[in-house]
């Protein structure tokens, strides 16, 4: 199979889908990878590296799109990609449609199969293609709100850990997944006073064992979430559903009633966001000021810090290329029941509910619109 690795569009993203291991780990199982000529530099991987792991790199993005049978990338398509989008060919990248109506209807115009890494889902609900880019923007989301905080950034000028004498920054986690994890981790060791809230009490039981208390954890609702973030310095949102819409926790009544200069960051942006006063930014633009409050909702957090993306992602997203690209999609899924979940188009037709309940669109299970399938999605 002729695998294509184009360069990413979207605004300062750095990343690739590929790293010169994972080219000769294809090249070896007898596939042909095209890269595009540049695809790699903004991760530090130059176009010799991919040459000499075995990949042909090409000129412009048209011609690896056009000759690839498996289109491998980091995030959805941007609206100057859409015409590239072709029938007979899949699509393996993060979609998060339920966000997007735009991506989700050029993806079913153009007849092409899209598998989302993010709702690729194990028999135990983890969602193994997500978790890494988890962990990334987990750990960079205190960083961010640090920085955020000083007074030059338009924060309350609160230094993370305070000083002898002085309180540290109070942070709010709003999710206990990988991404919340890794946030009240990181903000905790910043020596921030961090509380953690969800509604699976195994996740913060797990966090309890681990920290031994210095993260203080709580069960999710609504009063407890509007008595911390009125009193929070920063607010990390880390909620997930896989697939569907993130909901909105913290509402405009609450960010009105928080401290001026306090930070709100989003990670669940990508998802449509966890606060109600969130939209898309950059990482050209990436905060923008509601009520006093600064928010920072970037949708590609991890593309700031691309040498370290890339190699996570590659680490989790391999096995599943080259079983994609040496089985056929079909094939896979039979074999691999978790791929089944991450088809969320199939030729042009919805195959994801949440989705499609996103955006009021029709949409047919799997295995009715590939009966073949029907075990492997099942399972």
């Amino acid at each position: 199979m002729d695998v294509g690795i184009p360069r990413e569009l979207k605004d300062h993203e750095y990343r690739v889908a590929i790293t010169p291991v994972g080219v000769r780990e294809l090249t070896d199982a007898g596939h042909r990878v095209l890269v595009e000529q540049g695809a790699g530099l903004g991760s530090s991987i130059t176009d010799l590296e991919f040459e000499k792991s075995g990949a042909t790199v090409l000129d412009t993005a048209d011609e690896v799109w056009a000759e690839a049978d498996l289109i491998l990338k980091v995030k959805e398509p941007v609206p100057e990609e859409f015409h590239r989008l072709q029938k007979d060919q899949v699509l393996f990248t993060y979609l998060h449609l339920a966000a997007s109506r735009e991506v989700t209807e050029a993806l079913l115009e153009s007849g092409t199969t899209a598998v989302a890494y993010e709702t690729v889902e194990l028999s135990d609900g983890r969602l193994p293609l997500l978790a890494p880019m988890s962990e990334v923007a987990g750990r960079m989301a205190p960083q961010v709100g640090a920085h955020l905080l000083e007074r030059e950034s338009g924060g309350r000028g609160v230094l993370m850990g305070g000083v002898s004498g002085v309180a540290a920054a109070k942070v709010l986690v709003l999710g206990g997944g990988m991404a919340g994890q890794n946030a009240a981790w990181i903000a905790q060791g910043m020596e921030a006073e961090v509380t953690l809230l969800d509604k699976n009490v195994d996740k913060l039981r797990y966090v309890d064992q681990i920290h031994k208390g210095r993260i203080v954890t709580l069960m999710s609702n609504r009063q407890t979430i509007e008595d911390i973030a009125l009193a929070a310095d920063l607010i990390i949102g880390s909620v997930l559903i896989p697939g569907a819409k993130a909901p909105r926790l913290i509402t405009a009544e609450h960010v009105r009633a928080m401290k001026r200069g306090a930070v709100l960051v989003d990670i669940s942006i990508d998802q449509g966001g966890c606060f109600e006063t969130s939209h898309v930014t950059t990482h050209s633009d990436p905060t923008y000021v509601v009520d006093g409050v600064v928010h920072y909702c970037v949708g590609n957090m991890p593309g700031a810090v691309p040498h370290t993306s890339t190699y996570a992602l590659t680490n989790v997203t391999l096995p599943y290329a080259v079983e994609i690209a040496s089985a056929g999609l079909e094939e896979a899924v039979k074999s691999d029941a978790p791929l089944a979940k991450g088809i969320n188009v199939y030729r042009g037709e919805l195959t994801y509910q949440q989705v499609a309940e996103a955006h009021a669109l029709d949409w047919r299970p799997l295995p009715e619109v590939v009966p073949a399938l029907a075990d492997g999605a099942s399972r």
